[in-house]
């Protein structure tokens, strides 16, 4: 059964997240993008633990559907077309802070769990350790490698994937805070990572010449913080539906099961340039070194990006390719796409209308980005609309890079602004849908 996952999201327990990141609201816009699977986040805060147990019902082994009552309170919420039966994975993002080495490390990590019981057992012991009432995503003053012991002592069935993995401040191989190698950072634990995640600012073609992730999935997932920005990265499975039918994917990395990813292109990413956004700088690695990694402008250190922090450990040049590798697809949100052809910003009202217009005729915003023919996209949303799609599939697109924080700026049409760099991408050969 081919489906949609994004694994990783944040409840409205989480700092600076919005208040509608609620069991129905995720239900509703889960279903409006596309997403047939999603992640619950922050199963450690005791409120959201419990508001999951009130709202959620066993559904296959390991997922969990709305309970029918609620499910029915938001049908008219969601437009016919994009209606569908979605799933709940338990998930949870942790934060830990600790020194090793000589050096405070700073890695944050995604969590699955199998069951309330196996999340509840983890919940337990890190409760007794640390606040996980004050953070949906949990600060703990714990070794990366003890979490890991603790989610494999709750159920040898859980699944532990470094988060973000390239981001510089908080992730495993963070030019600010992480380590050179998974080895390094799990020793002897490190056979129980099974996939890493890129983040917005990376993609799998970057996580590729890292010899080290040759034998683990590479998956992406949304990091939401809002219900509109639901599976802006996300997997894609062919399996079945089930909790361990995920695991045995991403165990086995077999390409006719775990299908490969939907991605943000990596250089909209925060992080993907190096910068001093203080300042408006934004450097490449080149331009970085040149500098000897000093801001032009205040002559403070820049923060290193991911571009620079992949040459710097990499195994292998910029485009090396393994055979077998996973197909994957790299997107622009939908609203970004209106508000550019509408020459209106993406928050306004009239994007929000042509936007829900097309959910009505075509479906999800998934299938009109990656699935719904060209033709059908002109003849609904007008032949700009369709140019537009036709050319963010692909890759003929203008990006000013992501740096220090600061997004990355993407146009389709025009003469980009003059700091935009021209960037024309190949896609996947092999389409995932």
């Amino acid at each position: 059964m081919r489906f949609i996952a994004d694994l990783h999201i944040h409840s409205h327990y989480s700092r600076a997240t919005s208040k509608d990141m609620n069991i129905r609201a995720l239900a509703k816009w889960s279903q409006i993008k596309g997403t047939d699977l999603l992640g619950t986040g922050d199963f450690t805060h005791p409120l959201w633990f419990k508001e999951m147990q009130e709202l959620l019902a066993p559904a296959e082994e390991g997922l969990f559907s709305l309970k029918p009552e609620d499910a029915a309170s938001i049908t008219e919420e969601v437009p016919a077309s994009c209606r569908q039966d979605m799933r709940f994975i338990l998930s949870a993002e942790i934060s830990t802070i600790y020194k090793r080495g000589g050096k405070v490390r700073k890695v944050h990590s995604v969590i699955l769990a199998p069951s309330f019981a196996a999340a509840a057992k983890i919940n337990a012991t890190l409760g007794r350790i640390g606040n996980i009432r004050s953070d949906g995503r949990p600060i703990l003053g714990l070794d990366t490698k003890d979490l890991l012991k603790i989610v494999l002592d709750a159920s040898e069935d859980c699944l532990f994937i470094p988060a973000h993995i390239w981001t510089p401040h908080f992730s495993l191989y963070g030019s600010q805070s992480g380590f050179d190698s998974l080895e390094e950072c799990f020793g002897e634990l490190s056979p129980y990572i099974y996939a890493v995640e890129t983040g917005l600012s990376s993609d799998p073609s970057m996580c590729w010449r890292i010899a080290d992730l040759d034998t683990r999935a590479i998956v992406s997932n949304s990091d939401a913080h809002s219900p509109r920005k639901l599976g802006r990265e996300a997997n894609v499975f062919d399996t079945e539906r089930s909790y361990a039918g995920i695991a045995d994917a991403l165990k086995t990395r077999d390409p006719r099961k775990f299908l490969g990813t939907i991605e943000f292109y990596p250089e909209e990413g925060k992080y993907h340039l190096d910068g001093h956004r203080s300042c408006g700088v934004r450097m490449t690695p080149s331009e970085t070194k040149k500098a000897e990694h000093l801001c032009p402008v205040c002559k403070k250190r820049v923060t290193i990006g991911v571009m620079h922090r992949v040459d710097a450990i990499a195994d292998r040049a910029e485009g090396y390719a393994p055979q077998g590798r996973q197909t994957y697809q790299s997107i622009v949100p939908l609203p970004d796409i209106i508000a550019e052809v509408e020459g209106v910003g993406p928050q306004s009202k009239k994007v929000d209308l042509r936007y829900f217009s097309l959910l009505h005729e075509l479906g999800s915003e998934f299938r009109i980005l990656l699935d719904v023919p060209l033709a059908d996209i002109s003849r609904t949303g007008g032949e700009k609309l369709g140019t537009a799609i036709r050319r963010m599939r692909d890759g003929d697109i203008s990006i000013a890079g992501g740096y220090d924080g600061e997004y990355g700026t993407v146009r389709i049409f025009g003469t980009p602004e003059e700091e935009l760099k021209k960037t024309v991408f190949t896609p996947p050969q092999n389409s995932l849908f």
